[in-house]
């Protein structure tokens, strides 16, 4: 079997095949005897019935077959001769038979980037300290307190900041009401009854709240607010919408005392030390992974910026329609209409192609750095990984290694894992420059 193979640009190699008459004829051969030991043809006894006769039968199974064959043997062979990293090795293309017996063909093979790896050890990354300060608990404390809170009803005087409305209200834009402008997806805004309001900048809707206070039980008001640019849903934006305000009701909160008392009612049988000691803890898991997430994003970032180098348009392609998928989706969740995804299809197709390329670029990156630091997922940490599944799941998990099989999800749930481990392994690498949050937030960006 002879193969050239001749790269071209954008991770593109075109895979030529001549396969040698004799050859042909001995895999043509083998593949008919099989068929030949197999077949029941009536006249003839298992493995009896003449060459003729079984490639009358089967000619068009046998040539399938024997096409697979070749292609599967000459992909091998590929590998094997050039040191390709393959990611697709297409079909045949432009398959011809020669008079002498000889078979040639063609296909494109779509190969991963070639990439010169930078520095990735000892990547500087800044980050505030992970400690919970006492600022920080006190503010949970206080959130916890607001949760708890009893509520007094308010007769003597008109409502102020810091009080809860009990409003009722109806919407309208340009004089319509809100669902014959955008739609049963804006329900939510177009009427309300008995809404509590806290009377805080920015609550509910930017300038609603602030324009209540003053106002006595019973009070009727017609609101008006501005949208700005940045508001939910993109036919609103810079319009004026009017709230016809009925005020029902004014309370005013009581806070619980910062006491044992308090503790109880969080956690029974525990104390209020104890209780800040758990919401420290808790509050610290949880900064350490934020935090954790934001120095992953700074060593993605220095390496996307250390290197450059082209990625397979085909595989681009995917990448992006998934991203288009996924970004669609969630604007249906939020309620946005097939319409109103048609419209922002262009910004939709923006957005889903950078979102490609920076996730192509990152995971053959890490996937470069795992060769060569010879970091691998064994057969017993998938296996793990998959229990853990089905333990979530609820399923046996011979079950759902059959889905995943069956989805041809394995390799991919291996591939995920391998990026995991690489990127825990650039994190114990890393140099982290310990900064406060103020510092961090004003530097600025690369």
């Amino acid at each position: 079997m002879n193969i050239v193979v001749e790269k071209q640009p954008k991770c593109i190699a075109i895979l030529n095949v001549e396969v040698p008459s004799a050859d042909v004829a001995a895999k043509r051969a083998n593949i008919s005897s099989t068929y030949a030991s197999q077949a029941k043809i009536a006249g003839f006894r298992p493995g009896k019935a003449p060459k003729s006769v079984i490639q009358k039968r089967f000619g068009k199974q046998i040539s399938e077959e024997l096409t697979e064959a070749l292609f599967g043997e000459a992909c091998d062979q590929a590998l094997d001769k050039e040191d390709l990293k393959v990611l697709d090795f297409g079909s045949p293309e432009n398959l011809n038979e020669r008079p002498d017996g000889s078979i040639v063909f063609e296909t494109k093979l779509i190969l991963a980037p070639e990439i010169t790896l930078p520095e990735y050890k000892g990547i500087e990354v800044k980050a505030p300290p992970t400690d919970i300060t006492d600022e920080e608990l006190s503010t949970q404390l206080e959130s916890l307190r607001e949760r708890l809170a009893e509520f007094d009803d308010i007769s003597d005087r008109p409502l102020q900041d810091d009080d809860i409305a009990v409003v009722d209200f109806t919407t309208t834009v340009d004089g319509k009401p809100l669902i014959e402008v955008i739609g049963e997806k804006g329900q939510y805004l177009a009427k309300r009854e008995n809404h509590w309001l806290p009377i805080k900048e920015g609550s509910f809707l930017p300038g609603y709240a602030e324009q209540l206070v003053g106002m006595n039980e019973g009070d009727k008001k017609d609101v008006t607010i501005t949208l700005d640019d940045e508001f939910p849903f993109e036919e609103l934006r810079g319009k004026e919408m009017t709230l016809h305000t009925s005020l029902e009701g004014l309370k005013a909160a009581k806070l619980p005392e910062l006491d044992d008392a308090f503790a109880e009612k969080l956690a029974p049988g525990k104390t209020l030390d104890e209780i800040k000691d758990m919401i420290r803890e808790n509050m610290g898991s949880e900064k350490a992974k934020q935090i954790n997430e934001f120095k992953v994003n700074q060593i993605v970032e220095h390496l996307n910026k250390a290197v450059n180098f082209e990625l397979p348009d085909e595989i681009v392609q995917r990448e992006t329609q998934n991203q288009a998928n996924q970004l669609v989706e969630e604007g249906t969740k939020k309620g946005a209409s097939d319409a109103d995804m048609l419209k922002q299809q262009e910004e939709i197709f923006t957005v889903a192609t950078q979102r490609a390329v920076t996730n192509l670029r990152t995971n053959f990156l890490l996937q470069e750095i795992a060769t060569a630091e010879k970091i691998t997922v064994s057969d017993n940490d998938l296996l793990s990984h998959v229990a853990k599944m089905a333990e979530e799941r609820k399923q046996p998990i011979k079950k759902v290694i059959k889905d995943l099989q069956k989805k041809r999800q394995i390799q991919s749930i291996r591939n995920s894992m391998l990026i995991g481990q690489t990127i825990d392994f650039l994190l114990e690498q890393a140099k982290v420059v310990e900064v406060s949050e103020e510092e961090l937030q004003a530097t600025p960006a690369e």
